[in-house]
C-alpha cells in the first residue's frame, strides 16, 4: 500500500523549486566558476593588498613621500631599521615612495580606462546601432587613430601639454578609446538582429529601451573583460612616459619614473632604485591579467569547459 502523500510538502517542494531556479542567475553562475579560478583569486588578491595599500598610503608609509634626509641619500637596503627598502638619491625614504607610487600608478590606471571607455562605447552604440553616415565617420576616425601608434601620439600630447599627472591622464585617455569603440560597435551590429531586438522593436519599443534594455546587457561581457585588461595596459603606459622622463613630475612619486632614475644611476651598485618598482610594476600587471583571465572564462561558460 502505498504511503500517503503530504499535500504541505508538495506544496514545499513547488515552491521551493523557482526559488532554486531564480537564484542561479548568469551573474551568480559567473562568480561560482571565478572563486574556482585559483589564478583568478590570487590575482584578486594581489590587487586587494595593492588597493588597500594605496589607499592607506598615508598612514601604511612610515615617512612623507618627499621628505628628504641627505645623510641617507643612496642608503642600500636592509641596512638601517629605519629605512628597511633603503632610500634614493636625496635620501628619500625608499619605502614610502613605493607606497605612494601605488596610489599614481592604480590612479592612473583606473581613470584612463574610464575616461577612454565613456568616450568610446557611447561612439561605438551609437555607431552600431545607427549604422549608415554615424557608421562611416566613426571607423574612418578608428582608422586614423589606428595609423598612429598610442604611445607616440601620447608622447606628443605630452610634449605639447608638458608633464604631470592630470596630462598624463588626459594624453592617455585620447589614445585608448579606440579599442572600447570596436568592441561596443561589434557588440551592437551582432545583437541589434537578434530576435528579442526585432520583437522589441516590432512593439514599438523605443531606441534608448532597446539599447539600455536588450543590446547594452548582453555587450557587457566583452567590455568587462576589456577594461580589466585595459587598466594594466593605462599603469605600463603611464610607466614607459615616466620612464622616459615625460610623465608624472616630481616630487609625487611613480613606479615607472623611479625605473627610470634607478636605471639612471649605477644600477649594479644601487640595484634596488630600479628593482623594487619593477617587481610591483609586473606584480601589478600581473594581478590584473589573472583577473582579467578568470572573468573571460566566468563569463564565458564555453571557455571554460
Amino acid at each position: 500500500m502505498a504511503a500517503p502523500v503530504n499535500a504541505a510538502e508538495v506544496e514545499g517542494t513547488a515552491l521551493a523549486t523557482p526559488t532554486l531556479l531564480k537564484e542561479r542567475t548568469l551573474w551568480g553562475d559567473a562568480a561560482r566558476r571565478f572563486k574556482r579560478n585559483r589564478l583568478a583569486m590570487l590575482g584578486l588578491v594581489i590587487l586587494i593588498v595593492l588597493f588597500t595599500v594605496a589607499l592607506l598610503a598615508d598612514i601604511v608609509a612610515p615617512y612623507p613621500y618627499d621628505k628628504a634626509d641627505f645623510t641617507t641619500a643612496y642608503l642600500r637596503p636592509f641596512v638601517d631599521s629605519r629605512h628597511i627598502l633603503g632610500a634614493d638619491a636625496v635620501g628619500r625614504d625608499y619605502l614610502s615612495r613605493l607606497i605612494y607610487g601605488a596610489r599614481t600608478s592604480l590612479l592612473v590606471g583606473l581613470l584612463v580606462p574610464a575616461i577612454s571607455f565613456s568616450i568610446g562605447v557611447p561612439l561605438g552604440a551609437l555607431a552600431g546601432y545607427r549604422g549608415g553616415v554615424v557608421d562611416y565617420i566613426a571607423q574612418r576616425l578608428v582608422e586614423i587613430m589606428t595609423a598612429v601608434p598610442g604611445l607616440v601620439f601620447a608622447l606628443l600630447l605630452i610634449s605639447v601639454l608638458g608633464g604631470g599627472l592630470v596630462n598624463v591622464i588626459i594624453a592617455l585617455s585620447v589614445t585608448s578609446w579606440i579599442i572600447p569603440l570596436r568592441i561596443t560597435r561589434g557588440e551592437f551590429l551582432s545583437i541589434r538582429e537578434k530576435e528579442y531586438t526585432t520583437a522589441a522593436r516590432a512593439i514599438g519599443s523605443s531606441d534608448w529601451r532597446i539599447i539600455f534594455t536588450h543590446i547594452l546587457p548582453n555587450a557587457l561581457t566583452p567590455l568587462l573583460v576589456a577594461f580589466s585588461f585595459a587598466v594594466p595596459l593605462a599603469i605600463f603606459a603611464e610607466a614607459s612616459l615616466s620612464f622616459l622622463g615625460l610623465g608624472i613630475s616630481e616630487p609625487i612619486p611613480s613606479w615607472g619614473r623611479m625605473v627610470g632614475s634607478g636605471v639612471g644611476t649605477s644600477i649594479q651598485v644601487y640595484y634596488h632604485l630600479a628593482l623594487f618598482p619593477t617587481i610591483l610594476v609586473a606584480l601589478t600587471m600581473l594581478g590584473f591579467s589573472f583577473v582579467g583571465d578568470g572573468l573571460q572564462e566566468a563569463l564565458d561558460p564555453q571557455r571554460s569547459r
